[in-house]
């Protein structure tokens, strides 16, 4: 009988909790993670209070395929938990926590998708039916949520100026992404753990942008592997791969190796500069010391252990390991060697460093204005703002980049009002992750057609039968533009742009 066929009582799992000796139970086999421990991207204590018992339903949701053989030796698969066991073993909780909010709803409690009418109904019926844990982890942002808030805030201040008298009986709403076509100028930000949310995952939220021809940039800490998600890709959907470039950076290398060999489906690499390190987000810290959450000393390390910052939340969990030494030049060589895809950095928040990024097109093809949805530095600029600024001191980039927009859309108004600035399309993550809890890919459908139904009113009612008749003379943002940076220019000299970079 081989090692991992062997079957092994659940009261001997039992017995090794402690960092000397920590056996967990995943899908039915038990494995040792004792060496394990110390590196651990959560932390030794995550796993600890999982020892001894199954702990699968915890794993499976955030972990993808593929997981356990990278990080774990062989000989760390033991056996087989006896099945004929598992209920008498000590140490199992009298009572199993659910991790939902609320207890007692069963499906016809719960309103019909097709009864809500906003994103803000959406993300009401998600909190009632998501686990909290996951729902804390996808709300969250960083300190006092001030920049999360004003994400939204700021797209009220813009006022819109309606014309009449334009036929407004057609409206399209499609565009070009990087030169792919695109049903919507609304795509799907990277959002990490869609599993937590509902089980149909990043894959779910694939085949609902596959109905309405939308763009998703996949997490590099998605759920589920690159492969599973577009493994039924439509034809010609367009994917992105959102990369977060590790100390390691032979992890990198061997992901960016993967992505390659899918170009058929993601066409760009979304590079995110905008978490070198990661923001405090107290609501998801407050997970690790909810019901069941200190059986396990809080300050518990095994010896050696990395010190991780904060409480240990789930944004803490995917940060570690994440490179903090990024640099322009040096970065994007590296890209260079390892993808032909075009690169689109995400995460600029000022017009200097959008002046920059367009030096090194056209391998960058595009920014993406954002603040990590407020979940990095609070009190950061709005996209909004980092867009009015670009339009202010080098509006000569929106003809050597595609500008793209992230945070606080919450109406189709917003997408117009971002559009008429100059985006060219802007992306949504958290609402494509509670239109998941709120429904799993039937959710998700239904928050597009919401905002595709909402943009196309309000560009009808501007006058505007595409994307492409879109301008300035629709808004009224000066109430937004008193407010944005107002010092000098601070660009590189003239010509850069023009140079050849023999490095890239």
């Amino acid at each position: 009988m081989k090692m991992s066929d062997k079957l092994i009582s659940a009261e001997e799992v039992v017995k090794h909790t402690t960092p000397e000796s920590c056996w967990v139970v995943l899908y039915g086999n038990v494995y040792d993670v004792t060496e394990f421990l110390p590196s651990h991207p959560g932390g030794s204590r995550i796993i600890l209070q999982l020892a001894g018992r199954d702990a699968t339903e915890e794993y499976d949701p955030i972990h993808p395929p593929g997981i356990l053989e990278e990080n774990l030796k062989p000989e760390a698969k033991l056996g087989k938990i006896d099945p004929q066991t598992v209920a008498a073993a000590a140490g199992e909780p009298a009572t199993k926590d659910d991790g939902k909010k609320k207890g007692g709803e069963d499906e016809d409690s719960y309103p019909p998708l097709e009864s809500l009418l906003n994103l803000d109904e959406i993300e009401a019926l998600a909190t009632r039916r998501m686990p909290e844990k996951a729902w804390a982890y996808y709300y969250s942002a960083s300190d006092d949520t001030f920049s999360k808030s004003y994400n939204n805030a700021v797209y009220r201040d813009i006022l819109l100026r309606p014309r009449v008298f334009v036929d407004c009986t057609r409206c399209d709403p499609s565009t070009t992404l990087l030169g792919h076509a695109v049903g919507l100028p609304i795509f799907v930000a990277p959002a990490a753990m869609a599993r937590l949310g509902h089980p149909d995952g990043e894959a779910g939220i694939a085949r609902a942008c596959a109905r309405f021809g939308a763009l998703q940039i996949v997490s590099n800490n998605a759920s589920m592997t690159p492969e599973q998600i577009v493994a039924g890709a439509a034809p010609g959907q367009v994917f992105g791969w959102q990369l977060y470039v590790q100390n390691d950076r032979a992890k990198s290398e061997a992901m960016l190796a993967r992505i390659n060999k899918l170009a058929d489906r993601f066409k760009f690499i979304c590079l995110t500069l905008d978490a070198p390190v990661p923001g405090k987000r107290e609501l998801d810290e407050k997970q690790n010391f909810g019901r069941g959450a200190l059986t396990v000393a809080s300050g518990v390390k095994t010896a050696g252990e990395p010190a991780r910052p904060g409480g240990g939340g789930v944004g803490q969990q995917l940060f570690f390991g994440t490179a903090s030494d990024l640099t322009w030049e040096p970065t994007l060589a590296w890209l260079a060697r390892h993808t032909h895809l075009p690169v689109v950095l995400k995460g600029l928040q000022t017009h200097e460093d959008v002046h920059r990024a367009a030096r090194y097109a056209p391998q960058v093809r595009a920014v993406l204005l954002s603040n990590h949805g407020g979940r990095a530095l609070d009190t950061a600029p709005p996209a909004l703002h980092t867009l009015l600024e670009v339009r202010k001191y080098c509006p000569a980039v929106f003809d050597r980049l595609e500008v793209w927009v992230d945070g606080g859309i919450k109406r189709g108004t917003d997408v117009v009002k971002a559009l008429c600035l100059g985006a060219r399309a802007v992306g949504v993550g958290r609402a494509a992750l509670f239109g998941l809890g709120a429904g799993g890919q039937k959710g998700v459908e239904r928050t597009f057609e919401i905002l595709k139904a909402e943009t196309e009113t309000c560009m009808r009612l501007l006058g505007a039968r595409n994307v492409g008749e879109l301008s300035p003379r629709h808004v009224n943002a000066r109430k937004v533009e008193r407010n944005i940076f107002d010092g000098e220019a601070g660009l590189e000299a003239p010509g850069l742009w023009d140079r050849v970079r023999s490095k890239l």
